[in-house]
């Protein structure tokens, strides 16, 4: 089953006649991120789709069940806002309680305290917003929204208020919500990172359009994307943990096409992970040396050489498996090393980070 989504607005030339236009099928599971830079629409689109703004053209199927022609109020759907938006005068618990009041579905006290539970927010319930963190104004919102028990949430940068600490203490309970509620999640962010680490399928936004969309791992493989994400840029590759040396405290990673060893962070034997490689932390080899301190190397094949935005620099695509891998290099090391498509080579991985 799939989502389809048709939205057109023109705005008007105070607005630099900035038009939305998408046409779109996305899965009706998992987490899908609407990714680009500011002013790409990618909020405009999430308004949409909650009716908070008026189209001039719109169709939104939900599992072959036409939402548009319901009225916003009507439609199944969960919205969490940049800003947690808590009703001030109330405490946490009366704020979930208005929310539970408004949802068209009868209470259900399990999926409260389920909420509760995997938002960590238990202990918050007496408080009123402004004895609350940013953090966990935000997780109380997030809860609010859950507790409509909606069909499709839709998150609006949810941690673009938050500073860093905030950001990786939110994380995990993103994650949580991902892994344990059957509903299709909207994710919208510009931050590269948060859409790297929770997301299924990912579409981006450029000026109003569709840029690409797809697999997480295979977007962010492109080179061709209107993004200038500079020294962000680099791949996602899922594996699975299959080793732990405890002496040196590091667990092999196993990946289709390869494997790595990272630092061990305690996950089991077993569990499905997301690695992200950078590109900037990948020299290239014609050959192997076990003289040396990188203990990640890939044995890859050149597959093609782009241009980068700096122009001492190129962008040079590897595959691995069913894995493309890409690795920014100076010119100079192009020639030097003489590199072309089809020509094989080793990748060095400097530095390679689980994000979940």
């Amino acid at each position: 089953m799939s989502i389809q989504l048709r939205y057109c607005k023109r705005f008007s030339a105070r607005d630099e006649g900035f038009t939305l236009d998408v046409d779109l099928s996305v899965p009706s599971k998992g987490v899908t991120a609407f990714f680009g830079h500011s002013g790409s629409g990618k909020t405009t689109l999430l308004r949409c789709i909650a009716g908070l703004e008026e189209p001039d053209l719109a169709q939104l199927n939900v599992n072959g069940q036409n939402w548009q022609a319901q009225p916003a109020h009507r439609r199944d759907i969960g919205y969490v806002f940049q800003e947690a938006s808590l009703f001030p005068h109330l405490s946490a618990q009366r704020n979930l309680d208005y929310a539970i009041k408004r949802s068209s579905k009868a209470a259900d006290p399990a999926l409260f305290t389920r909420v509760i539970d995997i938002l960590g927010i238990g202990g918050l319930l007496a408080r009123f917003p402004d004895k609350l963190s940013g953090g966990e104004r935000q997780r109380v919102a997030i809860a609010r929204a859950l507790l409509r028990s909606p069909q499709l949430l839709l998150m609006d940068e949810p941690l673009a208020s938050l500073d860093q600490a905030r950001k990786q203490e939110i994380l995990p309970y993103l994650e949580n919500i991902h892994t344990q509620f059957d509903i299709p999640i909207f994710y919208v962010s510009h931050a590269i990172d948060e859409v790297a680490r929770l997301a299924d399928h990912v579409v981006v936004l450029h000026q109003g359009s569709v840029s690409a969309q797809g697999e997480v791992k295979r977007v962010f493989a492109r080179t061709d994307l209107p993004l200038h994400i500079g020294d962000e840029t680099g791949v996602i590759l899922l594996g699975t943990v299959v080793e732990r040396d405890t002496r040196w405290r590091l667990k092999r990673v196993v990946f289709d096409g390869g494997e790595l060893w990272l630092r061990d962070s305690g996950d089991a034997i077993g569990r499905s992970v997301r690695v992200r490689v950078l590109a900037r932390d990948i020299s290239l080899a014609l050959s192997v040396d076990d003289n040396t301190s990188i203990l990640n190397r890939l044995a890859t094949t050149v597959t093609d050489i782009i241009d980068d935005e700096d122009e001492a620099m190129a962008l040079i695509r590897l595959a691995v498996g069913s894995y493309s891998l890409l690795a920014r290099v100076t010119r100079r090391s192009v020639a030097q090393l003489g590199l072309q498509p089809g020509m094989p080579v080793w990748a060095q991985i400097k530095s390679a980070a689980m994000i979940r």
